[in-house]
């Protein structure tokens, strides 16, 4: 039987969580790149109808084009955390000496990076 198994169980459950979010961060990201790719189609064949292609291509504005890739870019960061941290926590919990309980400043900042920019990007979407 593993010492502490169930402390190493609850932190493979805790990394299988992380990397879960990723993968929908990542997903939602090509999502929002498919459908900026979409936008910018509709746009160009749209000639005949001048004002509707303005507004397709002001919803696929500037910013329409690197939200997409930040929350892939995101999602890859989320899980490259996720490893990092189940690494150090099953190395701490292996070795006998105590450990202070570490800061999750890391996971914090990247949390909330992500809520502000799928915020900014609603907002972005609303006020068009």
């Amino acid at each position: 039987m593993i010492r502490g198994f169930s402390d190493h169980a609850a932190n493979e459950r805790t990394f299988l969580a992380w990397v879960r979010t990723g993968i929908a961060v990542v997903a939602f990201g090509f999502v929002v790149e498919k459908f900026n790719l979409f936008v910018a189609t509709v746009a160009t064949s749209a000639l005949g109808e001048e004002a509707r292609r303005l507004h397709l291509e002001k919803l696929s504005g500037p910013f329409g084009h690197y939200e997409g890739l930040a929350l892939i870019f995101g999602g890859v960061a989320i899980i490259a955390l996720a490893t990092a941290r189940f690494v150090r926590i099953t190395r701490r919990l292996d070795d006998p000496e105590e450990h202070p309980a570490s800061s999750v400043r890391a996971e914090l900042i990247l949390a909330t990076a992500l809520v502000l920019l799928v915020a900014a990007y609603g907002v972005y979407l609303a006020l068009d």
